[in-house]
């Protein structure tokens, strides 16, 4: 679904006769809706690349030890658990004790990154937004309840640090891919059109 804005009628000069002028609209007068139409196009793709970034770079970062969140020496090539580190280090909530079991687990080791990878290069390239969306929604759904914002006191009693009950940043990235997949975000400086054109693509609108 591009976003394309709906032809209307305006009097006086259009948004092209501003730009051959070389002089903006006057206070009160009104943007041409495809005007404003393409700004959204835009946000919404840098948007979309930012967050893909984020999801790409954790891969990047956890895969190989750059010494940001997962130290040199420590990355996955070099026998490090992308999980083991947090999951065993979870604190507070009702799975607890199973992301304990889940810590190290070479299962969850490649699930984990491979939806990093996967929602990471997906949204950055703008294709297959709706599975990343349901893809990058569950992970951050475990990661929140990991993290569990509700809890003010850990398990040892001492204070969580949460600020808030319910809405962080792993909420928040889940929003935006959903966002960025209602609005087909990836077929502005990305390579939506060209997926969407793809006969298996075509035939089945959930790959979009």
């Amino acid at each position: 679904m591009a976003i394309q804005g709906h032809p209307q009628r305006h009097s006086g000069f259009r948004l092209s006769a501003w730009r051959k002028a070389g002089t903006a609209p006057t206070s009160g007068e009104a943007v041409p809706a495809t005007s404003a139409t393409a700004a959204g196009a835009y946000l919404f793709a840098g948007l979309r690349i930012l967050t893909g970034f984020v999801f790409l770079w954790a891969f990047v970062d956890k895969t190989f030890g750059l010494g940001y969140a997962t130290g040199s020496g420590k990355g996955w090539v070099d026998g490090g658990s992308p999980t083991k580190g947090f999951l065993s280090g979870v604190a507070a909530g009702p799975m607890q004790s199973t992301f304990h079991d889940w810590a190290g687990a070479g299962w969850a080791d490649w699930l984990f990154m491979l939806g990093l990878l996967g929602v990471g290069a997906a949204v950055m390239s703008g294709v297959a937004l709706r599975i990343s969306a349901v893809a990058g929604t569950a992970m951050m759904a475990l990661m929140w309840v990991a993290e569990w914002p509700p809890a003010r006191h850990l398990a040892d009693g001492s204070p969580s640090m949460s600020t808030n009950p319910f809405a962080d940043y792993h909420l928040i990235y889940a929003v935006v891919l959903v966002a960025l997949a209602a609005v087909s975000a990836g077929t502005t400086w990305g390579l939506g059109r060209l997926w969407a054109r793809l006969p298996l693509v075509r035939d089945h609108a959930w790959l979009r």
